[in-house]
């Protein structure tokens, strides 16, 4: 039974990837720390090495509630400490009186150096406060290149990460019916636009599944899906708990606020 089968056509780079991973790891007998994940890529990263008998795989990106980490693969006789995922925490400051920053700039800006965004993490606001996790092997770097964030000057403080800001997830659910499980039908549902407006969002490159932009209206949604539209948030299809009478599909979907 080939491991493919069990994920999308889209994922299997990412699983090579993976495999490379497991195969560096059992050659050398060393540790293998990677750059940050997105929480599928984690759930991919575990099923293929969770139940593996010599090698294991542990995650952090800052905090416990983080959302992208690092991981490192080894060998179970390897007890990884906190210093090992190399994590750099930064304090943004800036005149936030006179300007505001927003998710979206502070990653265009972080973007726009070079990096990819597999080598930052968590990027963290509470009202007047900034803060971004990093993979440390670009810490200087990013120390003297990011002065500003769209108009806004800023300095940055590397900080401790015992004062990381975190933020609790929390998802409202609701039981709605589609007539199909095609990402327009259910982001049609979801965020209650005509279906040909959410074609439109797709087709322009702002919707997101599972962290990936994704521009087929067609494209089929399974369950644990999370769901993102630029400018109207995110959802996550819980459960699909299968066909009405009237063949509709009928499934729970949660909604971050």
């Amino acid at each position: 039974m080939s491991i493919y089968q069990h994920f999308r056509k889209e994922e299997h780079a990412f699983i090579d990837q993976v495999l490379s991973w497991r195969e560096l790891v059992l050659t050398q007998y060393s540790p293998k720390n990677t750059d940050f994940l997105d929480p599928r890529e984690q759930e991919i990263v575990r099923q293929i090495i969770g139940n593996d008998l010599e090698i294991k795989v542990e995650l952090f990106g800052g905090h416990s509630s983080s959302e992208r980490k690092r991981a490192i693969v080894s060998p179970h006789y390897f007890i990884p400490e906190v210093d090992d995922f190399q994590l750099s925490l930064f304090q943004l400051n800036y005149p936030s009186k006179f300007v505001s920053i927003d998710h979206r700039k502070i990653l265009g800006s972080l973007m726009s150096l070079g990096l990819k965004r597999s080598k930052f993490g968590d990027i963290l606001t509470n009202g007047d406060q900034v803060q971004i996790v990093v993979a440390k092997e670009i810490s200087d770097y990013i120390k003297m290149n990011l002065q500003a964030i769209g108009k806004a000057t800023i300095s940055i403080d590397e900080i401790s990460f015992s004062t990381i800001i975190t933020a609790e997830e929390i998802w409202y659910e609701q039981a709605i019916t589609v007539s199909s499980l095609r990402l327009d039908v259910v982001l049609s549902a979801i965020t209650n636009l005509s279906r040909q407006k959410v074609q439109v969002l797709i087709q322009s490159g702002v919707v997101k599944v599972n962290w990936k932009t994704i521009d087929q209206p067609a494209f089929e949604c399974k369950e644990d899906d999370v769901l993102s539209v630029r400018g109207y948030g995110r959802s996550k299809l819980i459960t699909i708990e299968g066909k009405t009478k009237k063949e509709k599909w009928r499934i729970i979907v949660g909604k971050q606020k």
